[in-house]
């Protein structure tokens, strides 16, 4: 019997053109962790790459980062991707669960992560997202909801 694949065609574009995500992740004691995120969607692995960027945090060193310890010892996490509008039949959101790690510079798929997300966020060029680890989503599984096309 043919499975379906984790991400649909209208999954697929509404990820790509989206500018935001919450990533959750499982805090030490139990507690769903909540960040707001930018990423992109590798078209041909179907994963997801967020950067650890250099916007103010409460830590310059990425591994420090609350989210990184988290997934680290916990790596299932779950992304939120979704579009508000005051016309509810615009209302669309998308839920990835997957397993995360981190992709070091010396990883050849960092390379082309970081052009994708240079691309997609111009503030990018100008920070060394290049020098730093993304977070990377190996999806296990995808559910929406509402008029993704919109």
């Amino acid at each position: 019997m043919p499975t379906r694949p984790v991400l649909g065609p209208s999954e697929r574009a509404f990820l790509a053109t989206a500018r935001r995500g919450t990533l959750a992740t499982i805090a030490p004691d139990g507690t769903p962790r909540l960040v707001p995120v930018c990423f992109v969607l590798d078209p041909v692995h179907g994963v997801i790459h967020s950067p650890l960027d250099e916007k103010p945090k409460t830590t310059d060193d990425p591994y420090a980062l609350a989210r990184v310890r988290d997934l680290l010892a916990r790596p299932t996490v779950s992304l939120l991707v979704d579009r508000w509008d005051e016309d509810w039949r615009r209302l669309a959101w998308v839920r990835c669960v997957g397993h995360a790690g981190l992709v070091e510079p010396v990883d050849p798929a960092h390379e082309a992560a970081v052009r994708a997300l240079r691309d997609k966020y111009p503030p990018y060029l100008a920070q060394r997202i290049d020098a730093r680890p993304l977070i990377r989503i190996a999806l296990d599984r995808v559910t929406s909801w509402g008029d993704l096309g919109s």
